[in-house]
C-alpha cells in the first residue's frame, strides 16, 4: 500500500485548498459562459470551444512536465463513461445557462452535492455527522441564494440545470474510483477528451459552426477555457486527496463566487433572502472542513465496483488490518485475491 494514515492526512489541506480553488474558478463559469453567448456565441459553440481547448492545453502541460499518461483499461473506461456523461451535462448547462440568469442558473446546478450523496450512498460510502449537518444547511441556503425578485422564470432552463447538477454530480464519483490508482492530470485530461469527443459532434451537426467567432467573445471565451483547465486540475486534486462529497460541499463556494461577480459584472440584484443564504453556506462550509474521511470503506460493493484495476493474487489482508492500515481513499480490495 503506497500511502500511509498519516501521509493521508497530510494530504488533507492540501485536498481542501485545491477544492476551495476549483470553486472560486468554477464560480466565474458562469460570468463567462453568459458573456461569451452574449456577445453572439450559440451556448453549443461556447461548451465546444472551450473543451477542446481545454484538452488541448491539459495535455501540453502534461507533456511538457513528461507526465505519464498510462492508465489501467477499466480506469480509461471509467474516465470515458465520466466524459460522456459530463459533456452532455455541458451541453445543459450552457443551453440553459442561455435561458436564465447567471446567479439563478448557478444556484440550481449548485444542487449537485446532494447528487453526489445520493451516488456515493449507494457506492457504499457513509458519511459522518458534519457532513450530513453540512448538507442540511447547504440545500436550503442554495434555495434562498437563488431567490430573486418574482418574475418569469423559464421553466425549461430551471429543467436543464437541474439536469446538469444530476450529470456533473454522476461524473465525480466515477473519477473518484479512477483517482485510486491514477495521478489527477492523467484523469483530467482522459476525462476532458471524452467530453471533447461529446460535444465538439453535437456542435458541428447541430448548429451553424461555419459562423465566425465574434470578436468580443474571445477574451469571455479565453476566460472560459482558462477556468475549465484550471479548475479541472483542481477539483480532481481535491477528490483524490479528500475524496467527492467534501470536494462538492467545499465547491458550494463557486456559487457565492457567482452571484458576488454576477452582481460587479453584469449587473444583476441580490435579494435579502439571498444574503441570508450566504450566511447559511458559510456555516456549511464551515462543518464541512470539521469533517474526517472514515479510515475504512469497503470498495467492494456498490454501483462503481467494476472500476477496479487487475486484482494481483497474493495472500487475503485480514479484515482487521484493512480497517486499522488502509488510509482514506485506499483500495484494500487490491489485497484480495
Amino acid at each position: 500500500m503506497a500511502a500511509t494514515i498519516s501521509e493521508t492526512r497530510q494530504r488533507r489541506p492540501q485536498g481542501v485548498r485545491s477544492a476551495l480553488s476549483a470553486a472560486v474558478l468554477l464560480g466565474f463559469t458562469p460570468i463567462f459562459g453568459k458573456q461569451a453567448i452574449g456577445a453572439g456565441m450559440s451556448p453549443l459553440m461556447v461548451v465546444a470551444l472551450r473543451t477542446a481547448a481545454a484538452t488541448l492545453l491539459v495535455f501540453v502541460v502534461l507533456r511538457l512536465q513528461r507526465r505519464t499518461l498510462a492508465i489501467y483499461p477499466v480506469g480509461f473506461l471509467g474516465c470515458l463513461l465520466a466524459g460522456v456523461v459530463n459533456g452532455v451535462g455541458s451541453l445543459m448547462y450552457y443551453a440553459g445557462l442561455a435561458r436564465l440568469d447567471a446567479g439563478l442558473a448557478q444556484g440550481l446546478f449548485a444542487l449537485y452535492p446532494l447528487f453526489v450523496a445520493m451516488l456515493l450512498y449507494l457506492d457504499g460510502q457513509r458519511h459522518g455527522r458534519a457532513v450530513l449537518v453540512a448538507l442540511a444547511l447547504g440545500l436550503p441556503a442554495v434555495y434562498l441564494l437563488t431567490r430573486a425578485e418574482p418574475g418569469a422564470v423559464d421553466l425549461r432552463g430551471v429543467g436543464m440545470m437541474l439536469g446538469a447538477g444530476l450529470l456533473y454530480a454522476m461524473h465525480i464519483p466515477i473519477n473518484e474510483r479512477v483517482l485510486y490508482e491514477v495521478p489527477a492530470p492523467t484523469v483530467t485530461f482522459y476525462t476532458l477528451a471524452a467530453m471533447t469527443a461529446v460535444v465538439v459532434p453535437v456542435w458541428l451537426i447541430q448548429a451553424p459552426w461555419r459562423q465566425p467567432l465574434p470578436s468580443s467573445a474571445v477574451l469571455p471565451l479565453a476566460g472560459l477555457t482558462a477556468v475549465t483547465f484550471l479548475s479541472r486540475l483542481a477539483l480532481f486534486s481535491g477528490v483524490k486527496s479528500i475524496g467527492s462529497l467534501q470536494t462538492t460541499l467545499l465547491g458550494l463556494t463557486e456559487l457565492v463566487v457567482a452571484l458576488v461577480v454576477a452582481r460587479l459584472w453584469l449587473g444583476e440584484a441580490w435579494t435579502l433572502w439571498q444574503i441570508a443564504g450566504g450566511v447559511l453556506l458559510a456555516a456549511a462550509l464551515w462543518l464541512a472542513g470539521l469533517d474526517r474521511p472514515r479510515l475504512a470503506r469497503d470498495h467492494r460493493v456498490g454501483w462503481l465496483y467494476w472500476l477496479r484495476p487487475p486484482i494481483p493474487p497474493g495472500p487475503a489482508l485480514h479484515p482487521d488490518r484493512a480497517s486499522d492500515e488502509a488510509p482514506a481513499g485506499a483500495r484494500p480490495e487490491a489485497h484480495v485475491p
